[in-house]
Formats: structure tokens, sequence, C-alpha cells
């Protein structure tokens, strides 16, 4: 009787996560269907609604295929490079609004919601721009503050091998290091109120910080 017994819970146990993998191959489905959601919406948000998509979805997966979308968006919002085109950020945001407004109400304003959203984003996109314009303020402080040293480097490799030299800041080492502790820092300083920033629109979102990590 033991062995019957044992042999039945072995296979309830089979079963029990035979059911587990089919609860996360759904979920892992759903988070695929919200990533490619998000991204038909990026390459045209005038004919992707994500409302309707949201809607679209089974209320028991909605929250999952919201977050997939979410986490697709918020990883657009990034510290720019050599070139900033602060157009890119407007479907971007119109996308975050409409999650905003598509969240559980909970007693919450959804529309009071998508309206803070937009306005962080037009703040997010003053911070990007007056980022760009500080890395350049400072890049060209740090070459006029290094071009006396530069200068005397060249000078003084010209004399050891007879030509003129011409040295890439970049090159070397002294002055690459010194680039590198200013301009990190700045980085550094922007990037992490911007992740703030991001945290804050996950709260507008209806996400928890507990499930942005």
């Amino acid at each position: 009787m033991a062995l019957i017994k044992s042999a039945l819970e072995l296979a309830l146990e089979r079963t029990k996560n035979l059911e587990v993998d089919e609860i996360a191959i759904e979920a892992n489905r759903i988070r695929t269907e919200g990533r490619r959601t998000a991204g038909k919406f990026l390459d045209d948000p005038e004919s992707c609604s994500l409302s309707s998509a949201i809607a679209g979805i089974d209320a028991s997966n909605r929250e999952l295929f919201r977050k997939s979308i979410f986490d697709v968006l918020c990883a657009q919002i990034q510290l720019p490079g050599v070139y900033f085109d602060s157009g890119k950020l407007a479907p971007i945001g119109a996308g975050l609004g409409a999650l905003a407004g598509a969240a559980p109400a909970k007693g919450r304003n959804a529309g009071a919601a998508e309206k803070q959203v937009t306005a962080m984003m037009q703040q997010i996109s003053a911070f990007l721009t007056k980022y760009q314009e500080e890395v350049k303020r400072v890049e060209q402080a740090i070459r006029s503050q290094w071009a006396p040293k530069l200068k005397e480097k060249e000078r003084q490799m010209a004399a050891r091998m007879g030509q003129d030299i011409r040295l890439d800041p970049m090159a070397d080492p002294e002055f690459a290091a010194f680039y590198k502790k200013n301009v990190e820092g700045l980085k550094a300083s922007y990037g992490d109120a911007l992740e703030q920033a991001k945290l804050e629109i996950s709260g507008l979102c209806g996400f928890g910080q507990e499930e942005k990590e």
C-alpha cells in the first residue's frame, strides 16, 4: 500500500512540475508578445494602439504584458552620445502615457498619471539636452586646460624625431585618464538622476520599484 502511495505521490509531483512549466511557457509567450508590440509601436506609433493591444489581452496576463512593453520603452531613454534627437522621445512618452492610462485603478487617477508622465518626459527631454551641452562644455574645458601640456609634448617629440608631431589627445594616457575622470563623473551624475526619473515614471505607470528590478 505504501508503495502504491509513493507511486501516486511521484505522479502528482510530475504533474505539478508540468503545470509550473506550462505557466512559465505562457508567461514567456506574453512577455515576447509585449516586446513585439512595443517594437511595432516604436516603428510606427500611428498604426499601433497600445491601449487597444493591452485591452485585448486576458486580464490574468495583462499586467505582465503591460510591464513587458514598459521595459522596452523605458530602455530607450538613455544618455545621448554625440547626437541627440529629442523628437525620438515623443513617441516613447506617448507610449508610456498610454501605459499609465491603462494601469489598474486601485484608487489612482489614470488620467492624471498619464499627464504626469507626459510632463516628466518633457522634463527628461530638456534634461538630456542640458546634459549634452554640459558634456561639450566640459570636454572643451578639458582640452583647453590640457593644450599647453600637449603642445609641450609635441615639441619634445618633434625635437627628438626631427619633424613636426601632432598628437591625438585621447592617445595620450595622461590626458585620457584626466578626461575619463571628469567626463565619466559627469555621466555618472546625470545617469543616476535619469534612472531616478525612470523609477518615478515606473510608479506612475503602476509598477512598484520591486517590479522594476
